[in-house]
């Protein structure tokens, strides 16, 4: 049984030059993390108990503020580029050293918890944050260790998450006054200047993906995972807004997470305790276990309140589009216990196409799953990153590019080697629009998407005739329950083919001249599944 407001006896912040005091609180519980940021006045209580917080100018991660210490362990390891990006160890240790000469006089919240369910993989984590809303997210986030764990909890990895800090790009060598940044070396996550809590858990994930796949061998993964009655597993791979927590959460199934999972020579295991769903357009009809996980203990991202109420108005959009909640798993009803289970039978990789090309579902070859796993092709959804106000076309490597510190064909060949070795069905689902681009055509009713991955899950799709998409090889099913059969073929469904050809050529040349970068480490069969520009 949970305990809170405990710690290891010889516990202290020592090791990261922090002194604590009586304004130091340790594991202080949801109920007692609300009532300070209610006090704080940094937050509110909507109607549904859930606490109801504003994470300041940041409402999304802000990749370009995101740096690696380049060192001896990361040097040759690290894929290097525009997305890990190297920052110097001895600028490290001079922020770090800024960030504690400013919260000496804080109040701070500190939490110790855990990754991995899987405890072969557990890594231990302390929080030492300055606001206790970011603690309260922690504890929903992360796994959450007994009475007995804490009072002899040791922590491998430390993050210090201060939002009030801003560092001094001149003397710091930060881009600006906000950061994300990793030390490898040292174990130790540094955050300051932006509260969008999404950096704290995308922070222990990049960790993951570096130790996991190296160390353990373990397959690291941005996707979710849900478990049919049978013991059947599925996975669904995809960046935020493309629906893994939306498509995961089947009440006809079990969950076993929403975002981030390992896949060692057991299974599927969960790297969280926890769900960070979106909210935008939320509503009991569409999604009624997120819309029922939203109570005391939750926390709202960034939402609006219906006119004199403490309703929260899930349409409205004027903070932000990326309007969040975090709650515990086991406030989703049907959550796996334990959050493992067996090899996935089905990977479903999810697209949110802007362009409005891709079928809705399609079945892939082995080489084309590595194909498009390689590619990472979806759109990045408004507000989801700083800056991003409408959907824009991307390709993201495994579908997870920005937390992966690894080369992305380190991941794909660990990936490819599973599904041979599993014989797993693979599938491409687009989430994103139909019978035109973004502005034109509308996005695919998400009642016909949770059809199809039904139908395929129990096998129906095995049971009816398919052909070929011309341009991009896929072979798209001709008819699927409950689904009208003329969504199936996207091409159908412009008004303009001419326009949909010249458009599907177009995003055809864009996966190919994105692939390019990989081509030298991929084999000719992945290469050839390549999607085939059309000459007119």
């Amino acid at each position: 049984m949970e305990k809170f407001g405990i710690k290891n006896p010889a516990a202290s912040l020592e090791n990261l030059k922090i002194k604590t005091n009586k304004q130091t609180h340790w594991n202080l519980s949801p109920q007692e993390l609300t009532e300070a940021t209610i006090k704080k006045g940094q937050g509110v209580l909507a109607d549904s108990g859930a606490l109801a917080i504003e994470t300041g100018k940041f409402t999304g991660r802000s990749p370009l503020d995101r740096f690696i210490v380049r060192d001896e362990l990361t040097e040759d390891t690290v894929d290097w580029g525009h997305i890990n990006l190297p920052f110097e160890a001895a600028k490290f240790d001079m922020l770090h050293a800024k960030m504690v000469s400013y919260l000496a006089d804080k109040e701070l919240y500190v939490r110790d918890a855990y990754a991995c369910a899987d405890e072969d993989y557990r890594l231990n984590i302390r929080l030492v944050s300055e606001y206790p809303w970011s603690n309260q997210f922690a504890y929903n986030m992360f796994l959450r260790p007994t009475e007995a764990e804490v009072l002899k909890f040791l922590p491998e990895w430390n993050i210090i998450c201060a939002p009030g800090f801003l560092a001094d790009p001149a003397v710091h060598g930060t881009r600006k006054g906000n950061f994300a940044i990793l030390n490898f070396s040292k174990k130790m996550i540094l955050i300051g200047g932006t509260g969008y809590t999404g950096e704290i858990k995308k922070g222990i994930f990049s960790v993951l993906n570096f130790i996991l796949p190296l160390q353990h061998k373990v397959l690291s993964m941005h996707c979710s995972a849900n478990v049919g009655a049978e013991g059947d597993t599925a996975i669904f791979f995809g960046l935020s807004g493309t629906g893994k927590t939306t498509l995961s959460a089947d009440p006809e199934r079990g969950l076993i997470g929403d975002d981030e999972h390992g896949w060692s020579d057991k299974g599927v295991f969960n790297f969280e305790g926890g769900c960070y769903a979106k909210t935008i357009d939320l509503s009991e009809e569409k999604e009624p276990d997120i819309f029922r996980a939203i109570k005391h203990g939750a926390i709202l991202e960034n939402i609006v309140f219906l006119p004199d109420t403490r309703t929260p108005d899930y349409t409205d959009s004027s903070i932000t589009e990326n309007t969040r909640v975090s709650y515990p798993i086991h406030y989703i009803a049907n959550a796996v216990e334990g959050s493992q289970a067996g090899h996935p039978q089905h990977i479903f990789f999810l697209t949110c196409d802007a362009f409005g090309i891709l079928p809705p579902i399609s079945r892939l070859t082995a080489e084309q799953a590595m194909y498009y796993f390689i590619s990472g092709y979806t759109a990045k959804v408004a507000g989801t990153e700083a800056g991003v106000e409408e959907p824009q076309a991307t390709f993201s490597a495994c579908f997870g590019a920005p937390f992966m510190p690894l080369h992305p064909t380190y991941y794909a060949e660990m990936l490819g080697n599973k599904m041979k070795e599993h014989q797993v069905k693979v599938w491409l689902v687009n989430t994103g629009w139909i019978g035109g681009g973004y502005g034109v055509g509308h996005r695919i009713k998400l009642n016909y998407t949770r059809a199809m991955i039904t139908a395929a899950l129990q096998g129906k799709l095995d049971q009816v005739d398919f052909h070929i998409h011309e341009v991009f090889g896929l072979e798209m099913p001709e008819s699927c329950p409950n689904v009208p059969d003329e969504i199936l073929n996207p091409r159908a469904n412009w008004i303009d083919k001419d326009a949909y050809d010249h458009k599907a050529n177009q995003l055809a040349m864009a996966f190919n001249n994105n692939f390019k970068k990989f081509s030298e480490k991929a084999s000719e069969s992945i290469r050839l599944a390549a999607p085939a520009v059309l000459v007119n």
